[in-house]
């Protein structure tokens, strides 16, 4: 994935990084100039976080599907669509942007954006296209970056996706525009960046028998079968919007000294700036001040309305299902570093942070039916301490610890720790890593309290959901092999509960369920056991890359999981002319069958399946055949999507009476400039 890629595309920092293990001896990547630099920063502290300027080609061919590279996700089929991991592990927390959660292939949070240092100007164009002009998608990215001098750069990414649909209703809209800039002193140091998001799905609710997929002959009564823009769908004229606006800025004054520069500096503990007697500026200390804002309008706009099809209908047919969200968020902190000294073997900061959230609702006056907006102001005032510790190539550490002290959130708390283990063993780099946390957590804002057309719950008793969890894993660089396993335990575990209610006919028998949604808890305790495997195999040309991940969930009712996903990709890598860099080949997703969670078109949200009536997607195998290319500056791919449409059963949905799209042709192109 390149650059512009890798700003708002489903790759994880886990992703990039078993994508920089497998390449790690192979000097085929995009030419980078060495005097070109990327970061990511932190949301808390704005610490810098070095990345690699992301140039490999492997599964780049992979880099725009909305199932992510190794087809963990769920979602509503169409490009860009709502998606949701079936990986329990791989879930983030819900954050106060209740609505933009389910989009993170494309939208993307401050701490996700790659800022970039550079002694000339760079550029990064992809374009990537799926189908024809009628139903086809596109994807078009530009990332812009240029320095002023060597500490002041900044720079620009334009975001545009527009997937018009294989099935009725279904197309999607998006578009995001972000600035940065920064100012990297010795002492002084500051970070910028604004985003706008313009986000519009319309919704078609799935079509309305799966037997339009699974058993297309039947539909047609034994006639020509239907193309996938003429199955019926339960929903047309109806969408989900989001407006967004974000605005982070991070600065720090650092107290320090200079010494004398050694023959090669390159410890974390010293600055990228060296003055012209030969020292070095090291920091020991840092005042550091952190600032979010945030926007969100979430509207729900449906002109065409199913009948019989909601239980509840709590406002006049002309009023508006829209929320507001307001967050403007600052910490205060203190860091001292490591490194300063002999005797500063770690990083020992502490924070507080406050932040002020206002949220509107819809509401009706006390016996009528009168509309106006509900606000809801809501203040949070928290503090904590990080001990750090990252120089050196043994042992390495991350443990942060934060409490409300008063607010909203009142008693939330979370204590989280990361750390590796580095170790030579039969002249091989072994990695151990841990990872554990223990947190209080009080339910997002939507969960207490949301009023809508058709949903509506004010839920002010809501317990706070405990969370434990531990994992840990083990990498060894020349065989290739990554193994983790971990185990967590959840208690009053919060998730929308389907509450639809049967709609009868004249005999008394179920014509079909009158569609309701509330929150729930579970206050019993949930258990989620999870191992993953990563093998690749390599002979000569032929190439074996293999993820296998076990999960096993204690309550499939409330918390429904697969118990085994499995990605494979076989292919050949080779040159032509020595220029040309190739891989030809084949990649499979596949998952064992489970009652997945559904999608509540008029929520934009996963939700659980109506116990009632539920379904079973997966064991279905999804198989793609490619061919990913490199030349100097650009990579491109050509792949055939879905390519074994019509065999076995095409149970081909990754969420209840959504149908994935059918074999599709598709291309995709990144090419970078560095002048």
């Amino acid at each position: 994935m390149g650059i512009g890629d890798d700003l708002g595309t489903n790759m994880t920092d886990e992703d990039r990084r078993l994508a920089n293990d497998n390449n790690e001896n192979d000097t085929d990547v995009t030419d980078v100039p060495v005097d070109l630099n990327q970061w990511t920063l932190s949301s808390r502290f704005g610490d810098v976080r070095p990345t690699p300027v992301d140039t490999l080609w492997d599964y780049y061919q992979n880099a725009n599907l909305a199932e992510g590279l190794h087809g963990e996700y769920n979602h509503l089929g169409n490009f860009g669509s709502p998606r949701l991991s079936r990986i329990f592990f791989d879930r983030e927390e819900r954050s106060q942007l209740f609505f933009t959660d389910a989009y993170g292939m494309f939208y993307l949070k401050p701490d996700q954006f790659h800022f970039t240092d550079t002694k000339s100007p760079y550029t990064n164009l992809s374009y990537h296209n799926a189908g024809d002009k009628l139903t086809g998608d596109d994807h078009f990215k530009a990332y812009f970056a240029v320095n002023a001098n060597k500490r002041f750069g900044f720079g620009f990414l334009a975001d545009y996706l527009y997937g018009r649909g294989q099935y009725n209703s279904q197309s999607t809209a998006y578009f995001n525009a972000s600035l940065y800039s920064y100012y990297r002193g010795e002492r002084y140091q500051a970070y910028i960046l604004g985003s706008r998001y313009h986000m519009k799905q319309a919704e078609n609710g799935g079509i309305t028998d799966d037997r339009y997929i699974t058993d297309p002959l039947e539909m047609a009564e034994g006639e020509r079968t239907y193309s996938p823009e003429n199955i019926p769908t339960v929903m047309d004229r109806a969408w989900n919007r989001n407006e967004n606006w974000n605005l982070f800025f991070t600065h720090r004054y650092n107290v320090g000294f200079y010494r004398d520069a050694e023959p090669d500096t390159t410890s974390s503990a010293t600055t990228n700036t060296e003055v012209e007697d030969s020292t070095v500026f090291v920091p020991v200390t840092s005042f550091i001040h952190t600032a979010e804002v945030s926007t969100n309008e979430h509207s729900f706009i449906a002109y065409n309305e199913p009948t019989n099809y909601y239980l509840h209908d709590y406002m006049p047919y002309d009023s508006l299902d829209k929320t507001t969200y307001l967050s403007v968020k600052n910490t205060l902190a203190i860091a001292t570093h490591e490194g300063f000294s002999k005797w500063a073997q770690a990083g020992i900061s502490a924070f507080i942070t406050h932040e002020y959230r206002r949220f509107s609702l819809p509401d009706t006056l006390i016996g009528s039916r009168r509309e106006y907006r509900h606000k809801y102001d809501e203040n949070v005032v928290s503090v904590g301490g990080r001990l750090l510790r990252t120089q050196g190539k043994t042992l390495h550490y991350d443990v942060t610890g934060e409490t409300v002290i008063a607010g909203e959130d009142l008693g939330q708390f979370s204590i989280e720790g990361r750390g590796d283990l580095n170790f030579r063993l039969f002249k091989d780099t072994v990695r151990l890593d841990v990872h554990a946390y223990m947190k209080n957590l009080n339910p997002a804002f939507y969960f207490r309290h949301y009023h809508s057309h058709h949903y509506w719950w004010d839920n002010d008793n809501l317990d706070k959901i405990f969370r434990t969890r531990i994992e840990g894993g083990l990498t060894i660089d020349r065989t290739h092999t990554r193994l983790r396993a971990g185990v967590e335990n959840v208690k009053n575990y919060t998730y929308f509960a389907n509450t639809s209610q049967p709609l009868l006919n004249n005999k008394g028998e179920v014509k079909s369920y009158l569609n309701a949604i509330n929150v729930a808890q579970c206050t019993d305790n949930i258990q989620v056991f999870t191992a993953r495997l990563n093998q690749d195999f390599k002979l000569g040309i032929l190439h074996l890359d293999n993820e296998v991940t076990y999960q096993k969930s204690s309550n499939n009712t409330v918390l429904p999981l697969p118990d085994l996903s499995l990605y494979h990709n076989l292919y050949i890598q080779f040159k032509i002319a020595k220029v040309l860099s190739m891989q030809l080949g084949a990649d499979m997703r596949f998952f064992t069958k489970y009652t997945a969670p559904d999608y509540a078109p008029a929520l934009g949200q996963f939700v659980q399946q109506n116990q009632a009536d539920k379904v079973e997607i997966g064991g279905y195998p999804f198989v793609n055949v490619y061919l990913n290319a490199h030349l100097k500056r650009t990579r491109f791919y050509v792949m055939m999507y879905h390519v074994n449409q019509g065999t076995g059963d095409s149970n081909y949905f990754l969420a209840p009476h959504y149908p994935i799209n059918p074999r599709t042709f598709q291309l995709g192109l990144s090419w970078n400039f560095f002048d």
